[in-house]
């Protein structure tokens, strides 16, 4: 019978936008437990995988084995009755932690249909049939485009001399923009010649603050966002103009649900998300990268998609102990998963009852020792460690500790 909590082992990759060397977290909190993994300060280290997903599983520290084939092994105990009968008898979330340096794609997950097709169409590519709605929850500062601003005020920013080439001619100069208006406006730019969004981006450079109102803001990212990426970039002009602009600190979070537009800036983050990795990308990346522009726009989820709609509403939980504070991220419509945050000050203590599901927690700060299944550890920053259903677990710490913990 495999143990019911155990410890495990991340696994860091390299997209050109983490962050380097020793500046990115994700690499930071790897290197603290995998004893092979060697940070180079001329590396971007993006993100920290520490879930079951076959491409870059997590694996058990004392073996080495990955954690998908102990799980496939060990259902029963491991994922327990209500994974089994509700959510495909698999991990059912995956968690990361992001270390950003510069714009990720302009992208969105595709939902369960749109997956399905693409997963049955371009398996290489699109791994698996699943959604991907998401979580992201700060760690640091964190900058993001998520969601679309209100229609009024896109509506207004295309009146701007600069920008009327890209409304559709379908639309009647004296209304406002609707959401199929959105629609076809954002497929203008996705396909738009190079020089044309060049054109645009110069023009926005020199448009008046005072005209620009809400999002003012442009004046100063867009100069930035030419830095990172070609003004040809159309990802650039989408995201300036039409997304909601965000900076979040350290404990509030977002959501993202599926075929929901977004482009995450800068900052540490986890992030935890359902069991996939499909992903439509249509900016903010090589031109080669992006995928089918009308795949893309079809599936965008428009409706329900304000600024009131992308930050998510936590809720604290007592905790038993003194200078302890709980809280949960439980995102809306979203049965695979939830995240738990456990942050204790000096000489404090808390716990957690055993779920229904498993969890898979990490340490981002501090250090302490955790009790559960009758034995004491030490656990410290980078610590990740697996948790079966109906496992309770208690943290004491001298001198403070931070984790997080997705759970089903």
């Amino acid at each position: 019978m495999a143990a019911r909590i155990f410890q495990l082992v991340g696994a860091c990759n390299n997209y050109p936008w983490g962050k380097h060397g020793n500046e990115s977290l994700a690499a930071r909190l790897c290197s603290k437990t995998d004893r092979n993994f060697t940070i180079s300060s001329d590396t971007p280290y993006s993100e920290l995988w520490f879930g079951d997903y076959h491409t870059n599983p997590a694996r058990v520290l004392t073996t080495g084995e990955p954690l998908n084939h102990v799980l496939s092994e060990n259902k029963d105990t491991l994922l327990g009755r209500k994974v089994s009968t509700q959510l495909g008898s698999q991990l059912p979330f995956l968690p990361k932690i992001l270390s950003i340096a510069k714009a990720l794609p302009l992208q969105l997950h595709p939902d369960k249909r749109i997956s399905s097709l693409l997963h049955s169409k371009y398996p290489v590519h699109f791994q698996d049939p699943n959604h991907k709605p998401e979580i992201a929850i700060a760690l640091s500062r964190f900058e993001l485009f998520a969601g679309w601003k209100p229609l009024s005020h896109i509506t207004e920013l295309f009146s701007l001399p600069a920008l009327r080439p890209f409304v559709p001619v379908t639309h009647d100069p004296g209304r406002p923009f609707t959401e199929g208006t959105l629609r076809s406006l954002t497929r203008n730019i996705l396909t738009a010649p190079g020089e044309d969004l060049r054109f645009a981006l110069s023009q926005l450079k020199h448009t008046p603050k005072s005209l620009l109102g809400e999002s003012a803001y442009i004046r100063t990212l867009l100069p930035r966002l030419e830095e990172q990426y070609s003004p040809t970039d159309p990802g650039i002009l989408v995201s300036l103009t039409c997304l909601n602009y965000f900076t979040l600190s350290p404990g509030e979070a977002v959501f993202i649900p599926a075929n929901g537009i977004h482009a995450y800036l800068s900052g540490d983050v986890l992030e935890c998300m359902a069991r996939s990795d499909n992903v439509l990308n249509a900016g903010f990346c090589p031109e080669e990268e992006r995928d089918d522009v009308d795949i893309f726009v079809n599936a965008l989820l428009i409706e329900g998609q304000g600024p009131g709609d992308i930050k998510l509403k936590i809720k604290e939980k007592a905790t038993e102990g003194e200078g302890a504070r709980v809280v949960r991220y439980r995102p809306p419509g979203v049965e695979e998963f939830e995240v738990w945050r456990i942050e204790l000050g000096e000489n404090a203590e808390g716990e957690m009852e055993g779920g229904d599901g498993p969890g898979i927690m990490i340490v981002v700060r501090g250090a302490g020792k955790m009790e559960a299944e009758g034995k004491l550890v030490d656990v410290e920053e980078g610590a990740i460690w697996y948790v079966a259903p109906g496992v309770k677990v208690r943290w004491v710490s001298d001198e403070g500790l931070d984790l997080y913990m997705a759970a089903a």
